[in-house]
């Protein structure tokens, strides 16, 4: 069958910013950069940009409106809400809606950016061409009760074309004229939208197709430590889509999570308020039950002479005795400690990097 780009279908104002945008930093930026060289204020200036527009989506857009991870001052939502149009990625009730109505269906029909409709539709697909009519914003009737996010989605354009654009060309202008104006403009406006806005992008395309799935199989959606790196910690996505709720994504300690940790500071400066986090056995729980669905799933297709199967068997022995020791606390109805959590954490642990030694294929979603 032939190819054929269904024109009536584009989203032709998107399409037009998205690859505009994209094409001005491919090729005027390298031009600007040749002609007049990179220093410190232009750096500066791009990195200020993007860790304002990024953490107003990821702590505002993300975890603050879609998800109601935890309140804030009016402060705090006013600031990611000028930022968070500034990335433009629309007001921040569309995106909440479109998130929510994402986890509600993810992988189906009614996903805006289900990654069963392939890769390319996931991260940029469903933005160039609209294929359904926007449904109402009747699953977010909690934010319309916001005057700020009101008056944000009111004048999310204007918002977006002064702070993204107009002000860090004055800024440009104030530091070197005509020349870092121009410079401001394509670094820390156009090469930030851009840059950001694919950060953004990936966690709906490559967080469901690259990375580990260690709580749930029950959708694509994986953990990838390198996307949290350029994601401000969204890159854990696995448990995330398990633990929607919870205000941290990268749950260790160890995990590169800087919205987390950033949330965490506001709460210590009275700025944010109800962090909510999900029980730590709840957690071990569901990393306990998906690595014995996975030891499961292996032992029904390793043949019982392979050698891999005896250390299968033995793997499944030690997460039952894990699973055993829980429901003894649980019966004889004793206060789980932080100890005892740690404990079974540490063993779960060592099961799961053993297993890892037999390079088993992952679990697809179901």
């Amino acid at each position: 069958m032939k190819f054929r780009i269904p024109f009536d279908r584009v989203h032709w104002e998107t399409s037009i910013f998205l690859i505009g945008t994209l094409f001005l930093t491919l090729t005027a930026v390298p031009l600007y950069l040749w002609h007049y060289g990179l220093d410190w204020f232009q750096i500066g200036l791009f990195w200020v940009m993007f860790l304002c527009t990024g953490f107003s989506i990821t702590l505002g857009y993300h975890r603050l409106f879609s998800h109601l991870s935890f309140k804030s001052h009016w402060s705090v939502r006013l600031f990611t809400l000028i930022f968070g149009a500034a990335a433009f990625e629309n007001s921040a009730l569309m995106w909440a809606s479109e998130h929510r109505r994402h986890h509600k269906h993810v992988d189906h029909d009614d996903d805006p950016y289900d990654i069963s409709k392939g890769f390319f539709h996931a991260h940029i697909g469903w933005l160039l061409f609209k294929l359904k009519v926007q449904p109402p914003y009747d699953n977010v009737a909690d934010l319309q009760r916001d005057p700020l996010v009101r008056w944000q989605n009111r004048w999310v354009q204007v918002i977006a074309v002064v702070v993204s654009f107009i002000f860090p060309t004055v800024l440009g202008w104030m530091w070197n004229g005509a020349a870092g104006a121009l410079g401001a403009f394509l670094i820390g406006g156009v090469a930030r939208v851009v840059f950001l806005q694919h950060c953004t992008f990936f966690i709906n395309s490559a967080c469901h197709t690259i990375g580990n799935q260690p709580y749930s199989t029950r959708c694509s959606a994986r953990d990838s430590w390198i996307m949290a790196l350029f994601t401000f910690g969204e890159g854990y996505h696995n448990y995330h889509h398990e633990f929607q709720h919870d205000y941290r994504n990268g749950v260790g300690r160890w995990q590169f999570d800087p919205t987390k940790w950033t949330i965490w500071m506001l709460h210590k400066l009275g700025l944010a308020q109800s962090l909510r986090r999900v029980p730590s056995e709840k957690i071990l729980l569901a990393q306990l039950g998906e690595t014995q669905r996975r030891v499961e799933a292996s032992l029904a297709t390793v043949s019982t002479s392979d050698a891999a199967h005896s250390l299968l068997v033995r793997i499944y022995e030690r997460l039952q005795s894990i699973a055993m020791k829980w429901d003894q606390y649980r019966l004889k109805q004793i206060e789980v400690t932080r100890e005892m959590l740690k404990s079974l954490r540490h063993e779960l642990r060592a099961v799961i990097s053993e297993l890892k030694t037999l390079d088993l294929p992952a679990r697809t979603a179901t």
